[in-house]
């Protein structure tokens, strides 16, 4: 989302590096630990999704509901979040459910120690895994206080990063895994937003798969409103509706008299159970 956690400089340095070329059932390995608690059906959405910012006022988001979308991602929490969220409350969501929106929560968690440019959280080595489990805790606080359900997918931001780095990576790796055990610990499904040149890549490839997350969202810039076209990995993978793809950046679009800057994604995964 690359924009919307940061701000606009902080894009710009995210795609020099990136390149600008989910719920039990999908990745079932990497959630095996889901089968020690009875889970809430998954909530899916297939079709086109789109995220921005800051979330829309409740008359945006009603202008806008005419069939293009049918998910709206938002930033719940995290100390990385770019923008703040006036309009985002429980009310609001509750508000937006009952117009037939589903929501997609993003949380911005700690970054890359090795990242370019600063970030107000950062992890490191040695507190990887501390930090992870202390932000998938803050990440479920603020889902649940928004009306989203227990069985919710939640979606860890991390930004690109060099995965060349070693032990750059190990350390983004442990954080990761830390805060997917932590939030299935709470009955919350686990995902993560990253680039096919750095941090989904980072996932995808871990020969570990360990308490990684269920469902990846990944970014490549392609302008191709699919899941499975252009999966840069193996076809085995994150199947059974555990997909997202952000494929298009910077979309300012009208609809019903309401202006948006969005990116526009791809979408076959869990949403959050509102209602």
């Amino acid at each position: 989302m690359s924009s919307h956690r940061q701000s606009k400089k902080r894009r710009y340095i995210t795609w020099a590096v990136a390149g600008a070329v989910v719920a039990a059932g999908a990745g079932i390995a990497a959630q095996s630990s889901m089968a020690a608690t009875t889970w809430p059906a998954q909530k899916t959405y297939t079709g086109r999704a789109f995220d921005t910012c800051a979330a829309p006022s409740t008359a945006a988001m009603k202008a806008w509901h005419t069939g293009f979308y049918g998910a709206a991602a938002v930033y719940v929490g995290g100390k990385n979040r770019g923008c703040n969220q006036p309009n985002l409350t429980a009310s609001w969501v509750k508000s937006v459910n009952a117009v037939g929106w589903k929501l997609i929560p993003i949380y911005v968690g700690a970054q890359p120690p090795c990242q370019t440019g600063s970030s107000p959280e950062k992890l490191t080595a040695t507190t990887a895994a501390s930090l992870g489990a202390h932000d998938a805790a803050d990440a479920v606080a603020k889902a649940a206080a928004l009306g989203m359900k227990a069985g919710s997918p939640i979606y860890l931001d991390m930004e690109a990063y060099d995965v060349t780095n070693k032990a750059c990576n190990n350390a983004v790796l442990t954080y990761v895994r830390s805060f997917t055990k932590t939030l299935r610990g709470k009955t919350y499904r686990a995902g993560m937003y990253g680039f096919t040149s750095s941090s989904a890549k980072a996932i995808a490839t871990a020969i570990d798969k360990t308490d990684l997350p269920g469902n990846l969202w990944y970014a490549l810039w392609d302008k191709k409103n699919t899941t499975t076209a252009d999966w840069p990995w193996g076809p085995t993978q994150y199947t059974n509706h555990s997909r997202g793809h952000q494929y298009m950046v910077n979309s300012k679009e009208t609809r019903n008299g309401y202006t948006i800057i969005v990116d526009r994604d791809a979408w076959d995964a869990p949403v959050a159970i509102v209602g």
